[in-house]
Order: C-alpha cells, then sequence, then structure tokens
C-alpha cells in the first residue's frame, strides 16, 4: 500500500448516470457518487484491508482518513455486506494510537483459537495490520513499519489491540507492510506475505503472536518500477490441478502509468513461493485499480475487490464530499491459452441482484453494413448492455452527453489490443497525467471474443475475453453520458439487450 498521497459470448454495459434531482447534499446521491460501487459516506478512502466473509456476512475494511477528503493519518473504516453488492458503512474499527498509523492488512477467523482471544465455540476475529510510525518516519529511521495484531469477539463491531503490540519488529527495511495472513492447513500454521520493499517476504506462526522468516520472492522477477505493496497468496485449481497466485501491487511501475497490480503463478510448498515462467503479467491494465486482495475464509471461491483510483492524482480527483471507490467484487479463476497459465476476473454473479427488466433492441439497428449506430439516446440511470458478435474485428463503444464529452472503450484489431479513451471524457484539468488513452493486450487467440463493460457515474471495468483482458478506469463528466453508441467496422453484433439496473444505495 502507498501510503501517499463485457463475439460468441456477452458484452456486457453497466451504466450508472446522475439524475438531475440528485443534489450533493443527499448522501450517495452526490455528483459523480457511484451507484453500484461502495465508496465511503464521506471523507478520504484508499486500499482495501481485512476483507473477510464470516457467519454469513462480508467485512470490507479499508484505509481511511475520517478528517479530510484527502490521505492523512491512516484508519481502518468498515463496511459489511450479505451480498458483495448492497454495502453498509460501520464505525471506525481502528484508530491510530501511540504506535503509528492503521496501515494496511488482512483479517482471519482463528477457528483453531491459535491466539488464545478467543474458544473453539467462539473464536476471535484477528485483525493483522501495519503500524506506522510518523515521528520514525520523519527521523529518518528505517524501522518505523511494525506488524500489529487486535482481536474482535463480536464479529468485527468492535477490536482490541493486542498488548504485545508489534508482534512482528522491522529488521531494518524502510518498506515493510500489508501483512496478508491465511492459514496453511497442510503445515498446520499461519502463513504471512509481506511487501518488504522490492520483494515479498514470507513468515510463518503457529498463533499469530510469534513469527518466523520463511523465505523471499521477487528480487529479480516481475516490474520493479516502484515499490511493492499489499501482496495476497492462495491456491486456485485448473483442469483439477492445484496452483497458487500472488498478487503484488506496484507503484509507479503501472503498465498505463502509476499504480497497478501484478501478479505470478506457481507452486507454494508451505515455505516458499516457485514461479512459473518470468513474464510480467498483470490482473487489470487499465489506470485505476490498485493494491486489490481477495477475500478470505470463502473457500475455493476467490474474490477480488481493488481501490478504484491511482496515486498519480487519487488526492486531487474532483469529488467534493467523499473521494474514491472500489472496484466492482470480481471472481478470479485460471485460464490456460497460448501455451500459458492466465488469471482471470469476471464481476461476481451477486450482480444479478439489482438487474431490473430486461430491454431489447431492435436486431435491424445491428446490420453488418451499418458502420455506426445509436443504440439508445436516453440511458437509464443505470443499466446493464449485452450483445453477441462473432468475429472480433474493430469497434468502439462511445457513451457521450449533451457537454459534447465522451468516452470511448473498444478494440483496435491491428494491434489487437482494447482500450480506454478518456481524452474527452470530462474533467481533468486536476491532474496533467489523468487524461489520455490506455491499453491492455488481447491475450485469447479465439476469433470470437466474450466482452464486458460495466460503467458507474464515473467508472468503467472492461473485462475481455472472459476476464483474460480488464481494464478499469475513471472519469468526471460534467453531465451525465445519457447517449450509447457503437462505431462498428463490419462486425456481425447481435442480440442486443440492455438490462437497467437499481442502485445498491
Amino acid at each position: 500500500m502507498v501510503k501517499k498521497g463485457l463475439l460468441l459470448g456477452c458484452f456486457i454495459l453497466a451504466a450508472v448516470s446522475l439524475s438531475a434531482q440528485r443534489t450533493a447534499t443527499i448522501p450517495y446521491n452526490e455528483p459523480y457518487r457511484p451507484q453500484a460501487h461502495f465508496s465511503p459516506k464521506e471523507k478520504w478512502m484508499n486500499d482495501p484491508n481485512g476483507m473477510v466473509y464470516y457467519k454469513g456476512t462480508y467485512h470490507l475494511f479499508f484505509q481511511h482518513y475520517p478528517a479530510a477528503t484527502v490521505w492523512g493519518p491512516m484508519h481502518w473504516g468498515h463496511a459489511v455486506s450479505k451480498d458483495l453488492v448492497h454495502w453498509k458503512q460501520l464505525p471506525i474499527a481502528l484508530y491510530p494510537d501511540k504506535l503509528g498509523y492503521i496501515f494496511s492488512g488482512s483479517v482471519v477467523v482463528d477457528e483453531r483459537n491459535t491466539s488464545g482471544f478467543g474458544t473453539k465455540d467462539k473464536p476471535a476475529m484477528i485483525a493483522i495490520f501495519t503500524h506506522h510510525d510518523p515521528k520514525g518516519e520523519k527521523a529518518g529511521s528505517a524501522k518505523f513499519q511494525n506488524q500489529s495484531i487486535a482481536y474482535s469477539l463480536d464479529e468485527g463491531l468492535t477490536w482490541t489491540k493486542y498488548k504485545g503490540n508489534p508482534v512482528l519488529k522491522n529488521p531494518g527495511i524502510k518498506d515493510f507492510r500489508d501483512p496478508k495472513v491465511f492459514w496453511y492447513s497442510p503445515g498446520s500454521k499461519w502463513i504471512m506475505s509481506l511487501a518488504t520493499k522490492d520483494r515479498i517476504t514470507f513468515y510463518s506462526s503457529p498463533d499469530l503472536k510469534t513469527w518466523k522468516k520463511e523465505s523471499e520472492f521477487g528480487q529479480v522477477l516481475g516490474a520493479h518500477g516502484g515499490v511493492w505493496e499489499c501482496p495476497d497468496l492462495f491456491p486456485l485449481k485448473i483442469n483439477g490441478k492445484e496452483y497458487w497466485v500472488l498478487l503484488v501491487s506496484i507503484n509507479p511501475g503501472g503498465p498505463n502509468k502509476g499504480s497497478a497490480t501484478q501478479y505470478f503463478v506457481g507452486h507454494f510448498d508451505g515455505g516458499k513461493f516457485t514461479p512459473i515462467g518470468s513474464q510480467t503479467k498483470w490482473i487489470d491494465f487499465g489506470p485505476d485499480n490498485y493494491a486489490g486482495v481477495t477475500f478470505g475464509n470463502t473457500g475455493n471461491r476467490k474474490v477480488f475487490m481493488g481501490w478504484m483510483s491511482n496515486w498519480l492524482y487519487a488526492n486531487q480527483v474532483p469529488t467534493l464530499k467523499w473521494r474514491n471507490a472500489m472496484t466492482i467484487p470480481r471472481e478470479l479463476s485460471l485460464k490456460l491459452t497460448a501455451g500459458d497459465i492466465w488469471l482471470t476476473s469476471y464481476p461476481v454473479e451477486e450482480l444479478e441482484k439489482i438487474v431490473a427488466k430486461t430491454i431489447k433492441v431492435d436486431a435491424g439497428l445491428l446490420a453488418k453494413d451499418n458502420n455506426v449506430f445509436s443504440v439508445i439516446k436516453q440511458t437509464p440511470a443505470q443499466y446493464l448492455l449485452k450483445f453477441n458478435t462473432l468475429a472480433i474485428k474493430d469497434y468502439a463503444v462511445i457513451l457521450s452527453n449533451t457537454a459534447g464529452e465522451r468516452l470511448i472503450v473498444g478494440f483496435d484489431a491491428k494491434n489487437s489490443r482494447y482500450y480506454i479513451d478518456r481524452t474527452k471524457a470530462g474533467l481533468s484539468t486536476f491532474s496533467k497525467q489523468f487524461a489520455g488513452k490506455s491499453y491492455a493486450p488481447r491475450l485469447s487467440l479465439s476469433p470470437t471474443s466474450n466482452f464486458e463493460l460495466l460503467v458507474d457515474a464515473s467508472s468503467v471495468e472492461l473485462f475481455a475475453d472472459g476476464g483474460l483482458s480488464s481494464m478499469t478506469g475513471v472519469y468526471f463528466p460534467k453531465k451525465p453520458y445519457t447517449r450509447l453508441s457503437i462505431v462498428n467496422n463490419g462486425m456481425e453484433i447481435e442480440k442486443l439487450q440492455i438490462q437497467p439496473l437499481k442502485s445498491i444505495w
């Protein structure tokens, strides 16, 4: 974690526009406020933390500064959901203390009561986080980040910090943070993945209090344009065979400038992670998906959520009451293509809960020789757009408004890449790094494509070829996008339909 600053498949476009009746004084209805994504009720938010599922509830903690809409002394905000779609924000979970700010980390359910904080009948939830000492940082110490724990005996409502903190002291590494912990059953021990400057260090513990170094990974592999952060290690199966996936966020050094998250596929023996191949891979090629990790305690299902922003401009984006949001929850899986194993991400099926009655579009509009067609001139407030196509060629999906602004998402066949163009998408003067065009390579070798696009009031998430290529980008139009059109260069499109969505708020 940086501490400063939708062809023979489906194309789904979920777009959320702001109604004229919304005003900046109504919570969750302000200009640019996402209507299908979690965002804080007010003030600053960055990295997702401590994501865990327990007793029918998904817990999302997050880096939060409750006193301003810019980064500041970090707290752990807290929100809960029963379905990964509708969220309720709860009181702050963890506050800064004499050991420092509360930086990123994870939460586990100690079902075996290894820590002794709970019982086997009433296990404790344990938060493992980085204590960041601002005084030590200012003084030039290399030991100002240490790992600490806190426990909850009421299912995450209140938290008590361990009197013996920190439980893992800094050996002298300036960037020593973001612990992601899970129970490794074969070895009957807890495993921690920790970001340590230019690599990930793995530790083990029998009780979450005492930790032993196991190994290091990544000093000479992957992207190194910036500090490594927010690791996550978890198993996934493909064709019945298990592999391990290691997520590592990096800032700067992303494929489209600034913040991004890379991943490695390999094997883990309880102490050491060994990758297969040396190619740098990205879970999302867009500019606005960072520090994402998965929910713990979900069995074989792996659900990912990231911070929908970029440290190049996160503190300057033009929202007033709150700042920044999370990506849509995405289910992760592995796919074999082009002789390699890739990580795919796809919006969780729970989103169907907010789908309203489907609107079918006249197939005559989709004639092969109809180069440009307007799908709809007045979109619903929120919607999903789906269509199929037989062979992928150049195309562009254009969202536009009466102010002449437009966001373009499409495919460049010559260079075999997807793109998001926000050059004329709205406000951009807040940062010279914001406007522009971002690209993602097409990894699939199939002549047909499954492409999904999820658009909210101020964000777009592209999932191509079943999630092999994904991109996320935010934008800030002066007026809501109410017109949808498609530029189609000879590609056969069919079965287009629009599904209005209900706001999650």
